[in-house]
C-alpha cells in the first residue's frame, strides 16, 4: 500500500503511527495492496481555508476527505479488492489537541491523529454520519478498527471516543 503522510502543520506529530494506523484501516477494509493514499497534516489557517472552501463553513476542522477514484470495500471475502487511488486526507494537529483535551477519556494529539486518520479513510470509501443509521454504522466500524488496532499493538486504556467534525 502506498501511503505517503506529510507534515506541513508545523506540530511535531508520530507520522509513523499515522500511518501504520492508515495502513491498518485499508487491509482491514479489504482495499488492494497496490492502492494510493495521501495523508497531509496542516495547520489551523490552512483547514480553516480547506473548511470554507469546500463545506461552506468557518473555522478548522479536526479532518476532510477528498476521495479520487471512489473505492468502495468489497462486499464479499471471495471478491477481488478494488485498486486505485483512494485520495487524501487532512488532518489539523492543533484541533486533534484541543479534541483529545476535551475528550470524556482525556487522551493524547497523537491519539486522536490515530483516530481521525481511520475516520479519514472510512470517509474515503464511502461512509459517512450525516443520518442516524449511517452514524451508527460509520462510527461502530471506526471504534472497531481502532480498537483492534490498539490491541495488536499493546496500547492500554480505552480507545479514544469518535469525535465529530
Amino acid at each position: 500500500m502506498a501511503i505517503d503522510v506529510n507534515n506541513e502543520s508545523g506540530w511535531e506529530i508520530d507520522e509513523p503511527s499515522v500511518l501504520d494506523a492508515a495502513r491498518y484501516a485499508l487491509q482491514r477494509m479489504r482495499i488492494h495492496p497496490l492502492s494510493e493514499l495521501s495523508v497531509i497534516a496542516v495547520d489551523a489557517a490552512a483547514m480553516e481555508q480547506l473548511h470554507r472552501q469546500w463545506m461552506d463553513l468557518p473555522g478548522p476542522t479536526d479532518v476532510m476527505s477528498f476521495p479520487m477514484d471512489e473505492l468502495r470495500p468489497p462486499g464479499k471475502d471471495d471478491d477481488e479488492p478494488p485498486q486505485g487511488l483512494l485520495g487524501d486526507i487532512v488532518l489539523c494537529p492543533e484541533v486533534a489537541k484541543k479534541q483529545g483535551e476535551a475528550a470524556p477519556t482525556k487522551h493524547s494529539m497523537d491519539e486522536e491523529l490515530q483516530l481521525l486518520t481511520i475516520h479519514g479513510v472510512l470517509h474515503l470509501l464511502g461512509y459517512d454520519h450525516e443520518e442516524p443509521g449511517e452514524k451508527a454504522e460509520m462510527f461502530g466500524l471506526q471504534k472497531a478498527i481502532l480498537d483492534d488496532w490498539r490491541a495488536e499493538r499493546g496500547l492500554e486504556g480505552p480507545s479514544p471516543a469518535p469525535t465529530v467534525h
